[in-house]
């Protein structure tokens, strides 16, 4: 399916970019999400009518996730969980946990944006993770996991 995209998206392209896309990830994903439309002959004309307001809009949004990404980057989370004698965690250390620790932190932002590429964290220590805020801003946080005996 033939697809204009309305934002950048990673691996795929940049806003205005024509891009040929299995079908069932431009309905079930890219559409939905307001990331693309179908590109027909009449889409792409309004598209090229709101070319400016579009570019002016990604603009602000990598503009406010570079300014949050300053406020954030480095900053220490510490996570408390149950733990054995070894540091080895009862259960794990999820994005979401990361994430609503963030967000008691004041910084808004959902758990798919936080990036654990060795999955949950299941050992006491400290570990850096990746904070993905936009397309182009990804910051690093230091994760304190710390043990609670039982």
């Amino acid at each position: 399916m033939q697809v204009i995209l309305l934002e950048k998206v990673v691996n795929l392209g940049n806003l205005g970019d024509v891009v040929k896309v299995k079908d069932g990830f431009a309905r079930n994903f890219l559409i939905p999400n307001k990331k693309a439309r179908r590109a027909t002959q009449d889409a792409i004309a309004e598209f090229e009518t709101r070319r400016a307001d579009l570019e002016k809009a990604a603009a602000e949004k990598l503009a406010a996730a570079q300014a949050l990404g300053e406020k954030v980057a480095g900053t220490t989370v510490q996570i408390s969980q149950k733990a054995g004698v070894d540091g080895r965690l009862f259960g794990s250390v999820t994005n979401f946990d990361i994430a609503e620790a963030l967000r008691t932190q004041g910084v808004e932002l959902e758990k798919s944006q936080v990036r654990l590429p060795n999955g949950p964290l299941k050992t006491v220590g400290d570990f850096p993770v990746q904070v993905a805020l936009h397309t182009d801003v990804v910051i690093e946080v230091n994760v304190s996991v710390l043990g609670e005996h039982a």
